[in-house]
């Protein structure tokens, strides 16, 4: 542990990606500030919000480096790695030592998440849920291709001795998937499918850090979205609004 405080603040909302942090944050037992960031009115794109992540997206971050100075990270897989090198060498509670196997089999799995399954999910919930017309090819090329996705992580957890993607115990790789798989039916995939996945998932929340993290900043309610059809569609057609204003505004820069 680092002889220095942590001085964090997190710039969050509810999404996949935003609880990553705050997961990763509680698991570690980090004190840390959370600042909602509403996404749906754009705060992401106000001036001060650049300045610590110039692409407008969340989760960010703000520490107090080594040199007193604040350092400001962004890209979910960054933060997840900055938080485990500098709060979690001596412990190791989600990470494994710099140099070990372990190590570098979790950064694969980490950027299987952020190259593949987060991307490919993303865009199956675009066109599944917020697309302005229903473009079958779209939509069965990436719910397919989060199919296959889901069927490499389910076939690896068939395997693993721990029921965790890595070793003996929950990483950094466990926490970066929990928010997207928690969410399979937003993207129209069936977790049902996925035996091994879906039992990994539901051991993942019986996690205290993971239970805790969820919530930030609001509580994390996709499953009881998905139960309700009336919720379903109005969670949709504010969200599809909102895509399609902002793609539109894009266009014209």
């Amino acid at each position: 542990m680092p002889s220095r405080a942590p001085d964090i603040d997190l710039y969050t909302t509810q999404t996949p990606n935003g609880i990553k942090i705050s997961i990763t944050l509680e698991e570690l037992g980090l004190p840390y500030k959370t600042h909602k960031i509403e996404i749906m009115k754009n705060t992401q794109k106000e001036p001060w919000f650049l300045e610590i992540n110039p692409n407008g997206r969340i989760p960010a971050l703000t520490d107090t480096f080594t040199d007193g100075k604040t350092i400001r990270l962004f890209e979910s897989g960054s933060i997840m790695q900055y938080l485990v090198e500098q709060y979690d060498q001596d412990e190791h509670k989600i990470s494994y030592p710099s140099g070990t196997r372990e190590y570098y089999e979790v950064n694969s799995w980490l950027f299987f998440l952020n190259a593949g399954v987060g991307p490919m999910q993303g865009q199956a919930n675009h066109f599944h849920r917020y697309a302005p017309e229903k473009i079958p090819y779209g939509i069965n090329r990436y719910q397919n291709e989060t199919r296959r996705l889901y069927g490499v992580l389910d076939k690896h957890l068939a395997g693993s001795k721990s029921e965790y993607l890595v070793g003996e115990k929950c990483t950094i790789a466990d926490i970066a998937h929990w928010g997207w798989v928690a969410a399979a039916g937003w993207a129209g995939v069936d977790i049902d499918e996925f035996p091994h996945l879906k039992a990994w998932e539901e051991r993942m929340l019986k996690r205290p850090g993971v239970e805790n993290g969820r919530h930030v900043p609001d509580p994390h309610r996709m499953k009881e979205v998905l139960a309700n059809k009336d919720e379903t569609e109005k969670l949709a057609a504010a969200s599809g609004k909102w895509v399609q204003e902002e793609q539109a505004k894009d266009a014209k820069k």
